[in-house]
């Protein structure tokens, strides 16, 4: 299921809204994808981001992916214990497997990401393409 309380970026990072701090994780489907988590490559606090910047790595039993953000701002958090428990990632990526939160600069690229239904049908359409 995927929460209905989330917005979602092409590249499979989601982000959840609290004001003007959107905290970034990587969906179910991409985490399913990767298989089993076992390094995370975490952004710096106080980096300054732009939408579709390249904000760290995760590195799988299968392969390593780019964690892309999803909107412009400012590292203001990152989640510390996935350097020792990066398969947190795998087991609750809605949860206590969130990423970073990032402090939005323009709180209207929000609009550009998709709704939870709009995500499953990107979904769809990608395991028919």
């Amino acid at each position: 299921m995927i929460p209905s309380d989330l917005l979602f970026h092409k590249e499979h990072e989601w982000i959840r809204l609290d004001g003007k701090q959107a905290t970034v994780g990587i969906s179910d489907f991409a985490q399913d994808a990767l298989g089993d988590i076992v390094f995370l490559e975490l952004p710096k606090v106080g980096l300054a981001v732009k939408v579709g910047q390249q904000i760290g790595e995760i590195e799988s039993t299968k392969t390593t992916s780019t964690i892309y953000t999803p909107v412009s701002g400012t590292v203001s958090r990152i989640n510390a214990d996935l350097k020792d428990h990066p398969e947190v990632v795998n087991s609750d990526p809605y949860g206590k497997g969130w990423i970073a939160v990032i402090e939005l600069a323009d709180s209207g690229e929000v609009d550009q990401l998709m709704t939870a239904p709009q995500y499953e049908a990107f979904l769809a359409s990608q395991k028919k393409g």
